[in-house]
């Protein structure tokens, strides 16, 4: 079962990033807005009542800002992405494994995190150490 899981979590990561790829691109927007065009003079010329009228316009119209908040998330998530790797590559100590850690999958990531978390945790555990060799240090 497991198994199963872990291959369909994986069939569905490569299917979400087909279709954020596909709605984020110009071309998509462009045969969406054709799309709506013709809906709204095909509305417009029959008879329907201006609250359905008003009602198709705002559905295009919610329906198009769709593909652009996906094609401005995507120039957004790229870029940033972008600037993590270059900080991650152009630092000594920094560990590459985060590198391109957006193509990883989610399971990989959440191992990434877990590791990530239990070294904050030691971090804090050292500080808490340090601070209490300094408070008995200043008792003295």
């Amino acid at each position: 079962m497991g198994k199963f899981y872990s291959q369909l979590e994986v069939l569905f990561e490569k299917l979400t990033s087909v279709a954020t790829s596909i709605l984020g691109n110009s071309i998509t927007f462009i045969i969406a807005f054709a799309l709506v065009l013709y809906w709204w003079t095909n509305s417009f010329f029959s008879t329907q009542d201006r609250h359905q009228i008003i009602g198709d316009i705002i559905f295009g119209t919610t329906f198009l800002s769709l593909f652009i908040i996906q094609k401005s998330f995507n120039k957004f998530s790229a870029s940033l992405h972008l600037k993590i790797n270059e900080l991650v590559s152009s630092h000594d100590t920094a560990r590459n494994a985060v590198l391109n850690v957006e193509a990883k999958t989610e399971r990989e990531i959440t191992e990434l995190s877990k590791e990530y978390s239990e070294l904050a945790d030691q971090i804090m555990e050292m500080e808490d150490e340090i601070e209490q060799v300094d408070e008995k240090t200043e008792k003295k």
